[in-house]
């Protein structure tokens, strides 16, 4: 008797593209990936209804949803919209607790608004503000990850992911945390599995360890 496939849906982090899975191999036998990608917001447009209007690109049912950093605040917020089988973060938070302080008084002070402009004009600080800190040394090599620098885009995903107003994690998710994480610490974050040496781009640089460990973590109960 033949397995029942199991559709993989992979969505990245804040304007990146989803080449970020382009090593993401899983057994062809027992799952298809589908990779989502980011569109322009429409104004004042909530979290929430962003949402909904990316469950239009899942064309299955009882899917695996798997967000990266933004990406994965996304999906948290998708999965209110569609049932899911199995819900995954990487390199994110579970609710606005989780985020560093910085973020937390960026949203008091509304600091927020005063990035994206520079952010949309300077391809090197957007590659390290989506990022960390730690792809300098390669800054090259991690542009080719980004595909959206548009000013009204990034002014909505930091006001997003700074205000975001989740209190409580979610019941049954799955969070994949690297304790070399420098945008969201670890020091911040609960109830996750933890991957040494993982930063914020270890999607991309552990991909070996995802291969390996995320047709597990699906199956399991």
């Amino acid at each position: 008797m033949s397995k029942a496939m199991i559709h993989v849906y992979l969505m990245p982090g804040m304007a990146a593209d989803p080449l970020i899975f382009e090593h993401i191999k899983l057994p062809e036998d027992q799952f298809k990936i589908h990779w989502l990608e980011w569109f322009l917001p429409v104004d004042n447009e909530s979290i929430s209804d962003y949402a909904l209007r990316m469950t239009a690109n899942i064309k299955h049912e009882n899917i695996v949803l798997l967000g990266v950093s933004f990406g994965g605040i996304l999906v948290q917020e998708m999965s209110k919209h569609i049932r899911v089988r199995k819900l995954i973060i990487v390199s994110s938070v579970k609710s606005m607790h989780e985020l560093p302080k910085h973020m937390l008084l960026a949203k008091k002070t509304k600091a927020y608004a005063l990035v994206p402009t520079q952010l949309a004009s300077n391809i090197d600080l957007l590659a390290k503000y989506a990022f960390g800190s730690s792809i300098k040394k390669h800054l090259d090599l991690y542009k080719k990850y980004l595909s959206v620098n548009d000013s009204k885009y990034l002014s909505w995903a930091i006001k997003q992911i700074v205000c975001w107003d989740k209190n409580e994690n979610q019941p049954d998710i799955v969070h994949i945390h690297g304790d070399s994480d420098p945008v969201f610490p670890i020091k911040n974050i609960t109830d996750c599995i933890v991957v040494k040496n993982g930063t914020h781009i270890m999607i991309i640089n552990k991909y070996k360890w995802f291969n390996k460990n995320l047709p597990h973590i699906i199956l399991e109960n």
